[in-house]
């Protein structure tokens, strides 16, 4: 079994500190072959990483990954539309688009559409090729008819697909947060609360059940998706690409996981034992690739 796995932008507004050492520690020891850089949830949060993505790029090229950037998923201020327009200039590496507004700076180039877009049919799929797209990050609740529906198009396009196969999956975003309204505050003075949550505020029903959570202006599962026992389905009907989403836990040893997996060195079912020691209680879903409500696990 072969496939590409990806490591995804971190969601979260971790420390400076905190990422410098998780991008380090996956240079060295994680067996991914392309890691996503970006603030994709909140713009106020790009300033405290911004001056080191040379750096991390660097390290983790060293280390011999591929370096995507990826840009924001929603774009409201005047400001969030210049940086759009500076982020579709960068030359230096390939980029993932998810936000429509950068559609109209690439002018055909080449880039990845990330799983922000709504890429939901072939018509879609295609238009969006025609306009340089050369990948195709799928929404994460898509279930198996349609991944393989646009899988087969895709390779009609000469362009890869991906699925987010680990990770909270992220459901929503609005143009309010969430995240500091719960604490009393409003999205202009957030006071960057969303920082004491590193894998998102979690959210309750009134009856005390777990239900969701919260991440700024991003609406998560509550459960973590894991596609480990899906794989070998998942490349039978044409994706390419395995992405997992970061969280706070030891993700070293969640690539290492679903590495041995797609190297047909583990059973599935091993290495899911080994996940669970890795992550903890947190349960895992895969309804959406089963066609079955997402927070459920079939």
């Amino acid at each position: 079994m072969a496939g590409e796995l990806t490591l995804g932008p971190i969601l979260f507004h971790w420390p400076a500190e905190q990422k410098l050492d998780f991008y380090a520690r996956v240079a060295d020891e994680a067996p991914v072959d392309t890691v996503y850089l970006g603030e994709v949830i909140c713009s106020k949060r790009s300033p405290f990483f911004e001056q080191h993505y040379d750096e991390v790029a660097d390290r983790l090229e060293r280390g011999g990954k591929k370096v995507v950037f990826s840009s924001l998923s929603e774009v409201v201020l005047k400001r969030e539309r210049k940086a759009i327009e500076g982020f579709c200039e960068l030359d230096s590496h390939e980029i993932e688009v998810n936000n429509s507004s950068a559609l109209l700076h690439m002018n055909g180039r080449a880039h990845r559409v990330g799983p922000m877009m709504n890429v939901y049919n072939e018509a879609t799929m295609a238009y969006l090729a025609k306009g340089g797209a050369t990948h195709f990050s799928l929404p994460v609740e898509l279930p198996r008819v349609s991944a393989e529906i646009l899988a087969g198009k895709a390779a009609e396009l000469g362009a890869g697909v991906e699925v987010q196969v680990f990770g909270r999956a992220s459901l929503a975003v609005s143009a309010r947060c969430y995240h500091a309204r719960a604490h009393g505050r409003t999205k202009d003075n957030c006071q960057f609360v969303c920082e004491d949550d590193p894998d998102g505020m979690p959210l309750k029903t009134l009856d005390g059940n777990p239900f969701l959570a919260v991440n700024g202006i991003q609406t998560l599962s509550q459960t973590y998706l894991n596609y480990l026992t899906e794989l070998a389905d998942l490349q039978s009907v044409g994706i390419t690409h395995f992405r997992l989403s970061p969280q706070s836990q030891d993700m070293v040893a969640v690539a290492q996981a679903f590495r041995d997996v797609l190297d047909q060195k583990t059973d599935p079912d091993e290495a899911e034992a080994g996940l669970c020691a890795a992550i903890g209680s947190i349960p895992f879903s895969n309804g959406f690739w089963h066609g079955k409500p997402g927070h459920m696990r079939v």
